[in-house]
């Protein structure tokens, strides 16, 4: 074997591999563990009520929706098939495409103002994750008692009793998962022919697919995956410090009043004792859905729901302590003993755009024409001179009614001569519908001037003069009078 040149410098002593610690092993396997069950503890506050009044009406928007009729038809379908949006009393079509990602835009943005004001408070309040998780578990409470209980009857062997109990769990997760994703199909599908459909197994297999599938993502994701959701998949866990300030509303642990933590009577003082006011009873994790304890510091698993707060005020109550060991507060009030500083330069540029947007996008629903017509020539002539001495231009003139009730209307054209026009003068499309037609405009040979003029075709319903629209057009002349 050859031998490694003797003018190649050896490697210094650090730069040589080191033997592996002992434990590391054991610390690779940690990073792949299962992760242990969260089972949270229910206690009643103040953060708990609010959470519940904030879920009512979501709840009820979702699942009661689909049930409303506007002129004879679901309130919001998104219909595929026909390629229409129909919002309440507003119907979008795929040329309207910029206004819903407008719409995801400004809720996007409205995100991030709200977070830049509070945290993560769409997570722990309005999280449709976190809503659905929170009414899981209450089924868990429901049938298997409280933290304590669940505990117990998940480390005891199966039996009669623990399988019933798992069993109507299941059965109930199962109910709210269908409950869920036939609603969900049901803004795709009309509600009141989907429902009749499943229960006499005479349902599409599209709509048997997706309401499967939704329902088996509702039971996963709320059931089974709970926290993981927040923890591992949701992006907005990743990037939302990068809105956060120094006088961001976050949930803080006041490290200065509760260190040092310690267990003590309620009539013992404890700065005699040289604890601070946190009795380390851990209440305050029990009662997180995402398992970490608030008192070591702020964590991107955090999705401030509040309920530590409610945990911690119950026990500084029994303690006879002041509340808001634990609260909502920001950096600089904790370091700084500021106030929360509501006019701050970058909340108040995030709510100047956010107002801005809102305005433009309503601005622009609310000019929004409900009639389209596109005008095109024939491709195969650009003129056509006929025996009577008219030069004749053939268009194909198309009329989209976007309006939700059917119109008459009627056509004229707009031009610098007096070109005759020949075809339908008034037509009637149907709700949703699109009419095309032929439509062929003369002019007198010897009156030509110009081979090339503008033209624009006008549309206007006759009951309703201000649904109108034009599209402009060309009309196209021999270069000389022709015999």
């Amino acid at each position: 074997m050859d031998k490694m040149p003797s003018s190649l410098p050896s490697q210094p002593e650090s730069a040589k591999p080191q033997a592996a610690p002992a434990n590391e092993a054991i610390h690779v396997l940690n990073l792949y563990q299962t992760a242990d069950k969260i089972y949270t503890r229910s206690l009643e506050g103040f953060y708990r009520s609010l959470r519940r009044w904030t879920w009512i009406p979501m709840l009820a928007s979702y699942f009661l929706i689909p049930w409303l009729n506007i002129d004879g038809r679901q309130a919001v379908w998104f219909d595929l098939a026909e390629r229409k949006f129909h919002i309440f009393w507003l119907t979008l079509w795929p040329q309207d495409l910029p206004f819903l990602a407008a719409l995801l835009i400004i809720s996007a943005f409205g995100l991030f103002t709200i977070t830049n004001l509070a945290g993560r408070v769409w997570c722990g309040f309005s999280c449709p994750q976190t809503v659905w998780t929170s009414i899981f578990i209450a089924v868990e409470e429901w049938f298997e008692g409280d933290r304590n209980k669940r505990i117990k009857l998940d480390a005891q062997p199966w039996s009669v009793n623990k399988l019933a109990r798992k069993s109507a769990v299941q059965l109930c997760w199962l109910l709210i998962s269908l409950a869920t994703g036939l609603t969900f199909v049901g803004y795709f599908n009309p509600i009141r022919e989907l429902v009749p459909d499943l229960l006499q197994l005479t349902i599409g297999g599209a709509a048997l697919f997706w309401l499967l599938l939704f329902t088996a993502l509702t039971w996963a994701n709320a059931g089974l995956m709970r926290e993981q959701i927040c923890l591992y998949v949701c992006p907005y866990a990743r990037f939302q410090s990068v809105m956060f300030d120094s006088d961001t509303l976050i949930v803080s642990y006041d490290k200065a009043r509760g260190e040092q933590r310690g267990s003590r009577k309620i009539n013992q003082d404890p700065r005699q004792l040289g604890l601070g006011d946190c009795v380390d009873c851990t209440l305050c994790v029990q009662v997180c859905p995402t398992g970490i304890d608030i008192r070591d510091g702020l964590q991107y698993e955090c999705i401030s729901c509040g309920l530590c707060i409610d945990a911690c005020n119950t026990v500084m109550d029994k303690m006879h302590y002041p509340t808001g060991l634990i609260s909502f507060t920001t950096e600089n009030s904790l370091e700084k003993g500021t106030r929360f500083r509501l006019l701050r330069p970058r909340l108040l540029a995030y709510f100047a755009v956010l107002v801005l947007m809102c305005s433009v996008f309503v601005y622009e629903i609310g000019s929004r024409v409900a009639l389209e017509i596109d005008v095109v020539r024939d491709r195969n002539m650009l003129y056509r001179v006929t025996e009577g001495g008219f030069v004749e231009n053939s268009y194909k003139l198309k009329i989209n009614n976007m309006d939700q009730r059917d119109h008459q209307y009627s056509i004229s054209i707009t031009s610098d001569q007096e070109l005759i026009y020949r075809g339908q003068s008034e037509v009637g499309v149907a709700e949703g519908e699109a009419v095309e037609m032929l439509v062929r405009l003369l002019l007198p040979i010897d009156q030509i001037t110009e081979t090339n003029r503008e033209v624009e075709f006008v549309v206007t319903a006759t009951t309703e003069p201000a649904l109108q629209n034009s599209e402009i057009s060309r009309f196209i002349a021999p270069l000389k009078n022709r015999d």
